[in-house]
This record gives structure tokens, C-alpha cells and sequence, in this order.
């Protein structure tokens, strides 16, 4: 059993961290997405770079089992074998731009337990805002989901209706992409690399690809859409695990609201949904 009120201690709890979206990090992430790396100090960087400034850097003893920081420094130390983002949503009101130096205000927000098909769950509320050289450039809201192991579970497709996409994209969902963003964001959380970890100790079918990097490709989408400028809101939920092997499509359909963003793995389930503002950011 899980001590709510302990977890909700943490609560309140803020981080400061600083960071340089230097040219290596926005080329390296570039490269990532299949774009040519040719960023130079003051060019845009690539939609979701944000994820890559100011990761945790721990020492190898300082690791949990699963790859990730110990719990019970920032995060709380919820007692549950699987951590997963269940989603998120970014408020932009400014753009990141290579050479930037940034400063994220990070602060637990809050801390949830629910019930549902796994058994208990634990969601955890984080936000962080980024300022850099001309001021805030993004709110963010992330939530993350702790769960127990459940293998029956791990596989389960949703089938979810969509509309016919006005642009869509194709990705290969190879070891190789996954361990390139796990590299680029210093994330060392081994579903994402350990094939016999995923299997034996979590019950995954295969490699995990990463919540963020889904979103990043949503994101990324949509800002071709909008010739490159990021929208003023991108909120994204996870709605299935996706798995490596075979390819997975990036899709967007645009109403006179918003637009309307999913992922789709090669076997037809929806992985992660979103809605992107038609207002861009300023």
C-alpha cells in the first residue's frame, strides 16, 4: 500500500537547472529527426528541444534499477515498478533558438491515486517554465504514471476512430532511433535499450519508444503546418504503449479550432493523441 500522505509531502518541492541549446545538442536532436544537421548559433531549434536541456545527471550509484535517478530526490519515491508519461501540455509564448542559455523552474505540482485496469496507480504532476535571453518561452505540464507490472497488459491495442489525416508521416521504429533520443536527452531508463529488461522484469513485447519522442514528432508535424512556427498550445495524452519493430505514422487533421494529432503503430492501434491551438505562439 502506497502512504499517500508521505508522496504528497513532495509536493511544492522546485528545482532550478540551467542549460546551453548549443549546436551540437540541436544538430544532434536534428539528426535524430531525420533533418539535416546544419543549425547555427540564432537558427530555430528543432520542435521538442526542450526535452533535452537540463536532464538528470547522476552518477552510475546513483541510479535505480530501471536506468533512471533513485526516486525520493525530486520526484517522490513511489513505490511502483513501471514509470511512464502519461502526457502533457505546452504553453508557448516565445521560440528556443540555438546558442540560447535557459533556466527551467521546475515544482511537483501534485500527486494522484487511482484505480484502473493494472491495479493501483500513481500519477504525479510536474511543471516546469523556461525563460531564456528574450524571456519566457514555455510553460509545460507533465504528468507521469507509476504502475505495477501487468504482462497481459502490456500488448493491448486501442482501436480508436480518427479522421482521414490532412498530413501524415512515416517512422521506422528501430533500436537504432530509440538509443539516438535516449542519448540525446541523457535518458537512461531501460525500456528504452534493454530488450531482456523490457521483457523479463517489466513484461513489454519489445523496446519501448519514448512518450516525448512521439510528442516530438506530433509537434513537429503540426509545425509544418504552420510554416514552422510552433502553436501557441500542444496538449498530447499516451494512450498505449508503441513498440519498436515495423514502423509506426505520425498523422494531423486540421478543423477550424485546432488541429487534431495521433500516432498509429504498424499493427493499427492509436499510441498517443493531441490537439495543437490554431493560435501560434508569439
Amino acid at each position: 500500500m502506497l502512504d499517500l500522505d508521505h508522496l504528497k509531502s513532495w509536493i511544492g518541492t522546485t528545482r532550478e537547472s540551467r542549460d546551453v541549446i548549443s549546436p551540437r545538442l540541436a544538430n544532434g536532436l536534428a539528426a535524430v529527426l531525420d533533418e539535416a544537421p546544419l543549425l547555427g548559433e540564432g537558427d530555430p531549434a528543432p520542435a521538442g528541444i526542450h526535452w533535452c536541456l537540463s536532464p538528470d545527471i547522476v552518477p552510475m550509484s546513483g541510479l535505480g534499477p530501471d536506468g533512471h535517478p533513485a526516486r525520493g530526490d525530486f520526484l517522490p519515491p513511489v513505490a511502483l515498478p513501471r514509470r511512464m508519461w502519461a502526457g502533457g501540455e505546452l504553453v508557448f509564448s516565445g521560440e528556443f533558438r540555438v546558442g540560447d542559455a535557459m533556466t527551467r523552474r521546475s515544482r511537483i505540482a501534485d500527486v494522484v491515486l487511482k484505480t484502473g485496469r493494472t491495479g493501483m496507480l500513481c500519477f504525479v504532476t510536474v511543471t516546469h517554465d523556461y525563460s531564456g535571453p528574450r524571456g519566457q518561452v514555455l510553460s509545460e505540464r507533465q504528468d507521469i504514471v507509476y504502475r505495477p507490472v501487468r504482462t497481459a497488459s502490456a500488448g493491448a491495442t486501442q482501436d480508436i476512430p480518427q479522421p482521414s489525416p490532412d498530413a501524415s508521416h512515416e517512422v521506422g521504429a528501430s533500436p537504432v532511433l530509440l538509443a539516438r533520443y535516449s542519448a540525446v536527452t541523457f535518458n537512461g531508463h531501460r525500456i528504452h535499450y534493454d530488450r531482456d529488461y523490457c521483457q523479463r522484469e517489466e513484461g513489454y513485447p519489445g523496446l519501448v519508444v519514448h512518450g516525448p519522442l512521439q510528442a516530438t514528432y506530433l509537434l513537429r508535424l503540426v509545425c509544418r503546418m504552420n510554416e514552422g512556427r510552433m502553436p501557441a498550445r500542444f496538449a498530447f495524452r499516451s494512450i498505449a504503449p508503441l513498440f519498436d519493430g515495423g514502423s509506426f505514422t505520425v498523422n494531423a487533421a486540421a478543423s477550424a479550432q485546432d488541429h487534431t494529432l495521433w500516432v498509429r503503430s504498424h499493427t493499427g492501434s492509436v499510441t498517443m493523441q493531441a490537439t495543437a491551438s490554431k493560435e501560434l505562439a508569439a
